[in-house]
């Protein structure tokens, strides 16, 4: 079997990969997710269809709020905030479409009870432009961050 090339954006220089997550889908959003691991083994249904599977917005939404509580831990850190046991994040990630196709948003809200707002404003502001997936989606789709303290 040839392999082809169509796509590769590999213009940012990477000085050491961390982790390298694998996974195998067949039948699209209608099919199965399975890691190399064997952690993740779900089914894929479409979204408000009937099934008992997962989408990828959901998986999406589950994977930016993890990753933005660990950027929002790391930063914290740094700066000398501690951040509350309680810390957590509700993601939302729409399926729309608009003038060029289907398209992606989103919408974050962190909560970080008992800091103060502007401490609340440096952890969010530091998370949101260290964590890879805010990187990944940086001007590419709408994001919203509303935090509750």
């Amino acid at each position: 079997m040839e392999q082809i090339t169509v796509f590769n954006t590999a213009d940012t220089a990477v000085t050491k990969v961390l982790y390298t997550g694998r996974v195998h889908v067949t039948g699209g959003r209608d099919g199965y997710a399975k890691s190399e691991d064997g952690r993740l083994q779900t089914g894929l249904t479409p979204p408000g269809a009937k099934g008992t599977g997962t989408n990828p917005e959901q998986l999406f939404a589950a994977g930016w709020s993890a990753c933005f509580i660990g950027a929002m831990q790391h930063n914290a850190a740094k700066i000398g905030i501690p951040l509350p046991a309680e810390t957590s994040v509700d993601t939302e990630v729409d399926l729309a479409t608009g003038a060029d196709g289907f398209l992606l948003q989103a919408r974050l809200r962190v909560n970080l009870p008992g800091l103060t707002a502007e401490q609340a404003q440096q952890v969010v502001t530091a998370a949101h432009a260290t964590c890879p997936y805010s990187k990944a989606t940086s001007g590419n789709i709408n994001v919203q961050i509303a935090v509750t303290v």
